[in-house]
């Protein structure tokens, strides 16, 4: 059973109905199993938690 993690900042539900409905797709096409084996979870970072090049997301 493949768990995939996805990190991101926060995104709107309708986003993140299709990127789970795409993951799931990949792997059964690439995998050949069933969809109902697929899990993908969502991890939201605030973007006050989250840095890259030295700043955090926010300051951006």
């Amino acid at each position: 059973m493949p768990i995939v993690t996805v990190q991101q900042g926060p995104r709107d539900v309708e986003l993140k109905r299709d990127l789970v409905a795409r993951i799931t797709d990949a792997f059964v096409d690439a995998y050949q199993i069933p969809a109902e084996t697929v899990q993908v979870w969502i991890h939201e970072v605030p973007i006050d938690s989250w840095g890259a090049a030295g700043k955090l997301i926010a300051d951006r």
